[in-house]
């Protein structure tokens, strides 16, 4: 029997602004992963590894999930990788079934968080992020507005600089995504906006105004990976999206070295995509949809290259010619992206898994790609950790054997 992975379940919630509803963590993730198990159409005793992702919780907020779920003893593991945790917790169970270690594990992601832009948990001891706020700081100073927002607005004045990109380039990323939003049930935004609305939006940090700034949400996501036996014994063929190949990088040297788009991940995320590319046969000239990481609009700008989606320095022109939506090369986030789909850090991985599932299977509804046959993902969190998938709908020819 081959290594190969299938993701064979995908479901998740609405994303929801925190402060605005009276849901808590585990009622998300029973969501999210009842769906999964049911559109995978098998109970949970046959899942035989879990890894739940989130960022904001006590140690074993995993467990608590996922005994909404049933409680069989399985080993379930907790991961956090910042804004990367949910594509983080799918790689590792990408892994645990291509060992051989599972023929069944899910992977779950949740969040609940607090109102307002992210900040510091812990002041008693050494900020994971120091040493790239100290580059930050060191070459640019810190002004008075999101720290987030400085990082990728400094990577998207560099492309500026470097290439002659305009600030409407990055405008036109929000307009986009914020018009895909419309056709997507689980988005927290729905609203469509002019591309003078979003210019006009308050200024965040130059070239970034509010409605280019993914904001903080709660919700879960979920996916259910399996092995060839396994989707053969439960009849799953027609289901099955198969994982070509998935990379995760983390920083380099020069990360610190480079600009202010290494500081960001431009290098994690060409290594990832790198590897992945070398992997699968594919290169990103087969890529008809992609789930990008979107949390500004800077990041998707830069991502196109880093990518190879476009050449570098052309991602203007990529922009211009509407090559990144639906006509154009390929469609980047036609969920609404995290600009407006939401972004709870946990499950944001594992909703683009199951958008590009739905879209590989054609079952996207209003949001369908058009004849969509390879997807890519990409799952960046700052600190770091970039997470790159190519996905396809399987090939696999349905056996007659018996299913459970």
């Amino acid at each position: 029997m081959s290594d190969k992975v299938y993701v064979v379940g995908v479901g998740m919630t609405r994303f929801e602004k925190p402060g605005r509803h009276d849901r808590d963590y585990p009622d998300f993730a029973e969501e999210a992963g009842g769906r999964a198990l049911a559109d995978a159409g098998i109970p949970y005793d046959q899942v035989e590894q879990a890894v739940a992702g989130y960022c904001y919780g006590d140690s074993t907020a995993g467990q608590r999930a996922i005994y909404t779920l049933g409680l069989t003893g399985i080993p379930v593991y907790n991961v956090n990788n910042n804004c990367a945790t949910g594509a983080t917790a799918l790689f590792i169970a990408k892994q645990f079934v291509a060992s051989g270690i599972a023929e069944c594990v899910l992977a779950l992601g949740f969040e609940r968080m607090e109102q307002g832009s992210l900040g510091m948990k812990y002041l008693d001891r050494v900020n994971p992020m120091d040493r790239h706020l100290e580059t930050l700081i060191s070459r640019y100073g810190m002004e008075q507005t999101v720290p987030a927002a400085q990082f990728f607005g400094r990577a998207g004045r560099e492309h500026m600089e470097r290439y002659g990109t305009k600030s409407e380039h990055f405008a036109k990323i929000g307009w986009k995504n914020h018009k895909h939003s419309v056709n997507n049930p689980y988005s927290q935004f729905r609203d469509e906006y002019s591309l003078e609305d979003i210019q006009s939006a308050p200024m965040i940090f130059e070239p970034l105004t509010k409605l280019q700034c993914c904001p903080t949400s709660d919700g879960a996501a979920a996916a259910i990976l399996a092995n060839e036996g396994f989707v053969r014994r439960h009849g799953l063929e027609d289901r099955a999206v198969e994982i070509l190949g998935m990379a995760m990088a983390t920083d380099t040297p020069s990360s610190f070295e480079g600009g202010a788009m290494t500081l960001v991940g431009y290098d994690m995320t060409r290594g990832a995509a790198g590897r992945v590319y070398k992997e699968s046969g594919f290169g990103p000239e087969n890529v008809d949809v992609v789930e990008l990481h979107d949390c500004f609009s800077a990041n998707e700008l830069i991502s196109y290259e880093a990518l190879g989606l476009c050449g570098e320095g052309e991602a203007g022109e990529f922009i211009d010619s509407g090559a990144q939506t639906y006509g154009g090369q390929v469609v980047v986030n036609p969920s609404g992206g995290l600009i407006s789909k939401g972004h709870p850090l946990g499950a944001t991985g594992l909703a683009q898994c199951a958008e590009l599932a739905w879209q590989l299977r054609g079952d996207a509804d209003d949001r369908q790609v058009s004849d969509a046959r390879v997807a890519l993902q990409h799952n960046l969190g700052l600190g770091g950790a970039a997470v790159v998938a190519l996905y396809r709908k399987a090939d696999l020819t349905p056996s007659r054997g018996d299913t459970v």
